[in-house]
Formats: structure tokens, sequence, C-alpha cells
């Protein structure tokens, strides 16, 4: 049986292959290496590497979308990945580091905390999966997991050498849950990522720039959890503000009178 000569000679198909972009994504990695890491090291009792774990992956994961941005290498892998790599280094790795410190002591209140976190940080990400193309990119809704677990992460880091008291634990875990709701609130916090590091900038903001280090060398652990705190608090102490600030706009409104009508032919 002969072949047939109008498909003998026809050229196989090509099967398209499709990529992934290595530096942004492998840089992804590494925040999520820190996350594992912290992890590792906080059920082996390692507080202090666990936390500082946690801030090198909070470093690797603003690193990769600045990187993505400047080198034009964005894809929706690289969100999912970036999403799920912050499950593990700021979703689960500061409740585990929080609970193996300090929240265990208080039972299921304290993995309850820790559980409270954790969901609280994944409802968070699917939550800007979801609004990702439709938002205001320079606000977040609701306090961003990398600052959400470097308030848990430098509270860890401050009192890692603490002895285990019931206030301390009671302080974690409030803490601790607090984080978690603010990551699924509604305040708006300002972003950071329409920050052009491309563009020329005065001398002065550089000067900034070392000046911030500087200061953080002094005490890291206690200046990244100021910082953390400030960032955690200045959305909610804004909104309050702004509805004092609308009461009392309204309360010195003054009153309106009904005008009296004057009395006309046909009233008696």
């Amino acid at each position: 049986m002969q072949d047939n000569p109008d498909t003998e000679h026809q050229p196989e198909p090509q099967v398209r292959r499709r990529g992934i972009y290595l530096l942004p994504n492998l840089l992804t990695t590494g925040a999520m290496f820190g996350g594992f890491y912290a992890i590792l090291s906080a059920m082996n009792g390692r507080f202090e590497q666990a936390a500082i774990a946690i801030f090198v992956a909070m470093f690797f994961d603003g690193l990769d979308g600045q990187v993505a941005r400047m080198t034009n290498t964005q894809s929706a892998f690289g969100v999912q990945y970036d999403s799920l790599s912050d499950m593990v280094s700021f979703g689960v790795a500061p409740a585990v580091l929080c609970f193996s410190w300090m929240l265990q002591s208080l039972g299921k209140v304290g993995w309850a905390a820790a559980f409270v976190y954790a969901s609280c940080a994944a409802l968070r990400l699917a939550r800007f999966n979801t609004q990702v193309d439709s938002v205001d990119k320079r606000f977040f809704i609701g306090l961003a997991s990398p600052s959400a677990a470097a308030l848990v992460a430098g509270m860890v880091w401050v009192g890692h050498s603490a002895e285990p008291s019931l206030a301390t634990a009671i302080v974690a875990a409030l803490v601790t849950s607090a984080a978690g709701i603010l990551m699924v609130s509604n305040f708006r916090y300002k972003s950071l990522k329409g920050l052009d590091l491309k563009g020329r900038v005065p001398f002065m903001v550089i000067l900034g720039v070392v000046l911030v280090l500087v200061i953080i060398s002094i005490d890291p652990a206690a200046i990244l959890l100021l910082l953390a705190m400030t960032y955690a608090l200045s959305a909610p102490v804004f909104w309050l503000l702004k509805k004092v600030r609308r009461r009392q706009a309204l309360a010195a409104e003054p009153p309106v009178v009904a005008a009296k009508s004057e009395p006309g032919n046909g009233d008696l």
C-alpha cells in the first residue's frame, strides 16, 4: 500500500514552548526560601533567626516586583507564584513562629490566634489576586501580608529572649490576631509600588535613605517593629481622624431653621 503523496512530506506541527522569566521568579524563590527557613528555625526554637529570615524574605519579595517592572518581565505566572510564596513566607511562617515562641502556652486560644492570622493572610492574598487589575495601584485595600508579617516577626525578634508569661502570651495573641484582621479590613494603606526607581531623585532623598539605614542599624529589631507598628496603625488612625473631622464639620454648620410663613389673605 503506497503512502499518500499529499501527506508524505508535510512538516510536523511545531509545539510552541512557553517559558518563565528567570530573574524575578528567582527572587520570588529566594523569598519563599526565607519563609521556609523561618518555619524550620521556629520549630527548632531559634526564634531570632526565624524572625530575621522573615525580614530577609520581605527584602526579596519587594525586590522581585520592582525588578519585574523595571525589566518588563511581568507575567500571570509571576503573579500567582508570588502569591504562593507570600502565603508561605508571610502567612504560615509568622503564625508558626509566634505559636512556637509564645502562643502555645495559651493552648487552644494560642493556636486559634495563629490560625486567624494564617487564614486572614490567605483571604487577603486571594482578594488581592481577584482585584489586581481593578484597584488603585497607589493603595492597598487592607494591610499587605509582608507588613503584617513584619509586625509579628518584629514582636518576636524584640522579645525572643523573654521568659514565657501569661501577660506576654496574651499580648502576642492580640497582636497576631489584630494583624490578621487588618489584612482583611477595608482600610486603605499607601502603596510603594508606584515608586519609580529608574527616574532621577533629589540628593536629599538619597541622604534620607542613608539616614534611615543608619537608624535601623542601631537597633534593628526595635526600629523595624516600630516602623511596622506605625504603618499598621496609620490607616485606622487616619480613618478615625477623618470621621472625627467630619462630625466636627457637621456640628459646626448652623442649623437650618424653617422660614415662618407670613399671614396672607387666606389666614384666619
